[in-house]
């Protein structure tokens, strides 16, 4: 438990901000304020509890601790002879995380009631105070933007992973069985030959293992209908397989009708190598085929990624449509759309023009208004809209959800730095805060309106010049 000390003016020398103040400054600041031990590991600021003190190390230390899921983590130390806590002026009213004594720690503590009086005193300590809390809350915005776009990409990392998992797992299980098959290839093509066909059959048995449309598309229930009609047919030709023979061949759009005259100038005995070897070319086409699309998946999605981060492009503000910037950020999304059923709308006016901007900064915007759009929807029959509209001047974007929406009271304080209305270690309270003044930056500004089932956030930029 803390201990209090005796008051003593010649501790407070050692403060950074403290330093060089005439003694009758530091008499006052003992008088008014307080010493305390603290033993290593003692709290000395509690997560949730009221910001009513300026603290400054005397000796010692404290680690800071934020809740991010359920744990701590740390997030910046306060050496000996720094200043941290409350500080004139600011409008930190509770503390969000949790400071603890690192070794046997002293601290000058301050409660801001003292402050009016403090400014009547000394305003040369409170003008570096207020110093201080400017460059720590530049600090604190910068490392909270780093933390948001770190919060982002981890939330879409989850949904990346599946998207790239899903074609990664198909080329694996197609290359293992176009290798198994490519194994079978001579053996068919021996069997084939044994039988002695004519030329003018292998010839057209190899045009038809070209197909040159893929198969229509039937419900289930007459796929295998087909299926069945395609097996029996293959049977009473000599393949003893033909339940095995039927799917290779339906798929590349061959039936009964289609195969017969194939087989009509072959001699009994060559017809089932004939369809066999046919069924296993098709095969191996059809898995070459599958291998392409998977791949060419993979490489739309590491696109999209480029795109949303340009991590291709040089920085600096340039000509872009918001457009391209809305879609990488939504195809990000995608797995998460997908996983609410979000019903999506792009209403894209056809003659937006283009605005000055930095893509990285814009992505980010809109990366924050649909992931919270998102978090606002119901978990079923949720409907998001991205519109834009050219208005004189400018571009407007307009992301509107169907959520529980916003009260008026949430609303007053919504892109107030700091204000979130979601549980602690789920929010920095920083993500609207950022986006306005993203967006104010690039000389437009972020508005927001809000009834029961109508959200709409909008982003008016101006066009390039």
């Amino acid at each position: 438990m803390a201990q209090q000390l005796p008051s003593d003016p010649a501790a407070l020398s050692s403060i950074t901000a403290f330093q060089n103040l005439p003694a009758d400054v530091l008499t006052w600041l003992s008088e008014h304020g307080e010493l305390c031990r603290y033993a290593d590991g003692e709290t000395i600021v509690q997560a949730g509890e009221p910001a009513s003190r300026m603290l400054a190390v005397v000796a010692g230390g404290m680690q800071y601790y934020r809740p991010d899921n359920g744990r701590n983590e740390p997030v910046f130390r306060v050496e000996a002879g720094r200043v941290t806590g409350v500080l004139p002026y600011s409008r930190l009213q509770i503390s969000k995380g949790q400071g603890l004594a690192v070794g046997e720690t002293i601290l000058y503590l301050l409660p801001r009631t003292e402050f009016p009086a403090l400014e009547q005193v000394s305003p040369e300590l409170v003008q570096r105070l207020v110093g201080i809390m400017s460059d720590r809350a530049r600090d604190e915005v910068r490392a909270q933007e780093r933390d948001d776009k770190l919060r982002a990409l981890g939330k879409l990392s989850a949904g990346l992973a599946h998207e790239l998992n899903n074609p990664a797992a198909a080329i694996a299980r197609a290359a293992d069985t176009l290798g198994i098959m490519l194994k079978n290839k001579p053996v068919l093509l021996k069997n084939l030959l044994l039988a002695c066909p004519p030329a003018e059959a292998v010839a057209a048995l190899l045009s038809a293992g070209i197909p040159e449309a893929a198969a229509p598309l039937r419900s289930a229930l007459a796929r295998a209908d087909c299926e069945d009609e395609l097996a029996d047919w293959l049977e009473t030709q000599g393949c003893e397989d033909g339940y095995a023979l039927a799917p290779s061949l339906l798929d590349a759009g061959h039936t009964a009708a289609t195969l017969a005259p194939l087989v009509a100038p072959l001699p009994a005995p060559a017809r089932p190598p004939a369809l066999a070897w046919l069924e296993g070319h098709l095969a191996v086409v059809r898995l070459s085929r599958d291998i392409h699309e998977a791949s060419q998946r993979i490489s739309t999605l590491v696109g999209n990624v480029k795109a949303y981060s340009h991590m291709d492009r040089a920085g600096g503000r340039e000509p872009l449509a918001v457009t391209a910037g809305l879609d990488s950020t939504l195809n990000i999304f995608d797995h998460a759309l997908r996983q609410k059923n979000v019903q999506l709308t792009r209403a894209y006016a056809p003659d937006v023009p283009p605005v000055l901007a930095e893509a990285g900064q814009l992505n980010q915007v809109w990366t924050n208004l649909i992931d919270n759009a998102i978090d606002a929807l119901p978990a079923a029959g949720g409907t998001l809209a991205v519109q834009t509209v050219k208005q004189p001047g400018g571009v407007c974007v307009s992301i509107i959800d169907n959520g529980s929406g916003i009260s008026p009271e949430v609303l007053a304080h919504m892109f107030e730095p700091f204000y979130t209305t979601k549980p602690a270690g789920e929010g920095s309270g920083l993500g609207l805060d950022i986006a306005r003044r993203i967006v104010q930056e690039h000389g437009g500004r972020l508005a927001a309106q809000s009834v029961p089932g109508r959200t709409e956030f909008s982003v008016w930029l101006p066009v390039a010049s």
